[in-house]
């Protein structure tokens, strides 16, 4: 078994999460994990962002997700299943 299998995740994060430096603590946190993708706030409130890696480094990222910054207050993370997007070189802050 491929113990290197990248998967890729849409991710919405709801709760206290804008204005707090959840963007800026994710990008730092996703470079970390090695993992590739973005995040940016969404008009309803929530940071929305795409993640994808070795699936172990994207666990560990969702797991880290419910705690975020220390400022922020999550309330939910909601996942969906997406396609590996191949050209995404880095993490960024859109």
């Amino acid at each position: 078994m491929d113990r290197m299998l990248v998967i890729a995740l849409h991710v919405s994060i709801f709760g206290s999460v804008q204005g707090v430096g959840f963007r800026r603590w994710m990008n730092e946190s996703a470079l970390k994990l090695s993992l590739t993708g973005w995040v940016r706030n969404a008009s309803d409130g929530s940071v929305e962002a795409f993640i994808q890696g070795p699936q172990d480094n994207v666990n560990d990222m969702l797991s880290s997700l419910w705690e975020g910054p220390n400022l922020a207050d999550v309330e939910d993370v909601l996942t969906q299943d997406s396609q590996v997007d191949e050209s995404l070189e880095l993490f960024e802050i859109h």
